[in-house]
C-alpha cells in the first residue's frame, strides 16, 4: 500500500509508480484498474485529496435552502429532584443567608452603616487589662523593683541582678555578684534609668549582699520596694516567676514551678564554700540572673536566684537545663538585715563538726566532734553519732547538715534524728549564732 501519489485517472497518460496497486505490463497500454461500485475505495478516483492532478480549487454548489437549526429535544418525564434535596438546599441557603445577615448587621452596627470610609472591620474591645493573678499582671507589678547590677572586678565586669527592698534605696543581691568589686556598682532600672550604688556588705557563705543606691538624682516615687513572701509556706508545685538579666538581657521574665524544697546546696565558686537549703525550680535561670528575685504567684519574693544545675563542665558555657536554685527569702532577709544593721551576718550553728570522710549508702553525717556546752551537747549528741535528719529533712552528705541548719535563725529549735550504734534516736537542739 502506498500513499495517494500512486493514484492516476485514465487518459492522463501517466504510469503508476512502482509499488502501486497496478504494475505496468511491458508492450501494452497502461490501464488503471476500476474499483467495483460497492468497494470501499469506489470514490477514490474522484477524491482530489488522493489525486495530485485534480484541480486545486474544489467548487461545491451550495444548497438552495438553509437547513433548519437543530432544536432541543422536547422535555420528557426525566428524573426529578427529590424533596429531601430541595429541603437541604433550602436549609443551607437559609443558614448562609442568616449568617451573612448577622455579619452584615454587626458590621453596620459597629460602623454606623456608612460606606467603606466609615466602616470598621473587626473590633477592638478593651482586652488590655489582665487578671491580677496572671503572669503578665505580676510582671507589670514587679518589674519596677528589679534592677540589673554591674561592677568592675579586676580587668572585667561582673553582671547580675537584684531587687529594691527599702524606700531609702537598699538592694539585695548575691554576694558572688559583687565579691572582689572595686569602686561603686551601677544599677539599671527596667525603664533604663542608671544610678550608682555602693556595696554595704555581704556574707560569702550565705551568698547574700546588700547595696545602697545613691538616691540624690532620683524622682520621688522612683524606688518601689518589693513585697516579701514567706518561704516557709512555699509548696512543691507552686508557680513562680524569675526576673533578672540572663546573659545581660535586662528585665527578662521566666515562669515555672517549685520543683523541690530545702535542697541542700554547697558551692565553692572562687574558693569560698557556700551553704543553704535551696528552693529548686524549673523556671529558666541563666548567668546574669544571679541575685534576682524569685516571685510567688502573688508577686511576693520567696527566694534569690543563685545557682543553676548544668551538664557543662565549663562555667562560662553553662546554661539552663531546668534546674535552678534560690536562697529562701526568710534566710536571705535575715542575713541582709544583719548586714544593714551591724555590717556583718550571723551564721546559725549547732556546735558540731561533721566528718567529711564518712560515706554511707544510707546517707547521714557522722559527727567528728561536738563542742562542749554547745547546743548539740546540750541536746545529748556525742562524737560518733550519725545525724540522719533535721526537722524531717534527710541528710545525704556531710555538708547537708550545715546547709539545713543555716536555714533557721539563731534561737530556733529543731528536731534531730540520729543513729547511735544501731539505735535510732531523736533529740531537740536550740540553735545559736556563731561567735564570729
Amino acid at each position: 500500500m502506498t500513499d495517494g501519489s500512486a493514484w492516476r485517472q485514465p487518459g492522463h497518460g501517466a504510469a503508476p509508480s512502482p509499488g502501486g496497486w497496478a504494475t505496468p505490463t511491458q508492450g501494452r497500454p497502461q490501464v488503471q484498474p476500476q474499483p467495483a461500485p460497492d468497494s470501499w475505495w469506489s470514490d477514490a478516483l474522484a477524491d482530489p485529496w488522493r489525486d495530485p492532478d485534480a484541480p486545486v480549487v474544489v467548487v461545491k454548489t451550495p444548497q438552495d435552502e438553509i437547513p433548519p437549526l437543530e432544536k432541543p429535544p422536547a422535555p420528557g418525564p426525566g428524573p426529578r429532584l427529590g424533596l429531601g434535596l430541595v429541603l437541604v438546599v433550602s436549609i443551607v441557603t437559609a443558614l448562609l443567608a442568616g449568617a451573612l445577615g448577622g455579619t452584615l448587621g454587626y458590621v453596620f452596627a459597629v460602623g454606623g452603616g456608612g460606606g467603606l470610609g466609615g466602616t470598621q472591620l473587626g473590633s477592638d474591645p478593651a482586652l488590655n487589662g489582665r487578671p491580677p493573678d496572671s503572669v503578665a499582671a505580676l510582671a507589670k507589678k514587679v518589674l519596677p523593683s528589679v534592677v540589673t547590677i554591674s561592677i568592675r572586678v579586676g580587668s572585667g565586669t561582673s553582671l547580675g541582678s537584684g531587687f529594691v527592698v527599702s524606700n531609702d534605696g537598699h538592694v539585695i543581691t548575691n554576694n558572688h555578684v559583687v565579691e572582689g568589686g572595686t569602686g561603686n556598682a551601677t544599677v539599671r532600672f527596667s525603664d533604663a534609668t542608671v544610678v550608682p550604688a555602693k556595696v554595704v556588705g555581704g556574707d560569702d557563705e550565705s551568698d547574700v549582699a546588700v547595696l545602697k543606691i545613691d538616691t540624690s538624682g532620683l524622682p520621688e516615687g522612683k524606688l518601689v520596694p518589693v513585697e516579701f513572701g514567706d518561704s516557709d509556706q512555699v509548696q512543691v508545685g507552686d508557680p513562680v516567676v524569675a526576673v533578672g538579666a540572663p546573659l545581660g538581657l535586662t528585665s527578662t521574665v521566666t515562669y515555672g514551678v517549685v520543683s523541690y524544697l530545702d535542697r541542700p546546696i554547697r558551692t565553692s565558686e572562687g574558693g569560698t564554700a557556700r551553704y543553704y537549703a535551696a528552693i529548686q525550680t524549673d523556671a529558666a535561670v541563666n548567668q546574669g540572673n544571679s541575685g534576682g528575685p524569685l516571685f510567688n504567684a502573688a508577686g511576693r519574693v520567696v527566694g534569690i536566684n543563685s545557682v543553676i544545675g548544668t551538664l557543662s563542665e565549663d562555667q562560662s558555657t553553662a546554661g539552663n537545663v531546668g534546674l535552678a536554685f534560690a536562697i529562701p527569702i526568710n534566710h536571705a532577709k535575715r542575713i541582709a538585715t544583719d548586714i544593714i544593721n551591724t555590717g556583718k551576718a550571723r551564721r546559725t550553728v549547732m556546735g558540731v563538726q561533721p566528718d567529711p570522710s564518712y560515706r554511707n549508702p544510707a546517707g547521714g553525717a557522722r559527727l567528728a566532734s561536738v563542742e562542749a556546752n554547745g547546743p548539740a551537747a546540750s541536746g545529748g549528741l556525742k562524737s560518733g553519732d550519725v545525724i540522719l535528719a533535721v526537722n524531717g529533712k534527710p541528710i545525704e552528705e556531710f555538708w547537708d547538715l550545715t546547709a539545713l541548719v543555716r536555714k533557721y535563725a539563731p534561737g530556733d529549735t529543731v528536731e534531730i534524728q540520729y543513729l547511735r550504734g544501731t539505735t535510732r534516736e531523736k533529740t531537740s537542739v536550740t540553735l545559736v549564732a556563731d561567735a564570729k
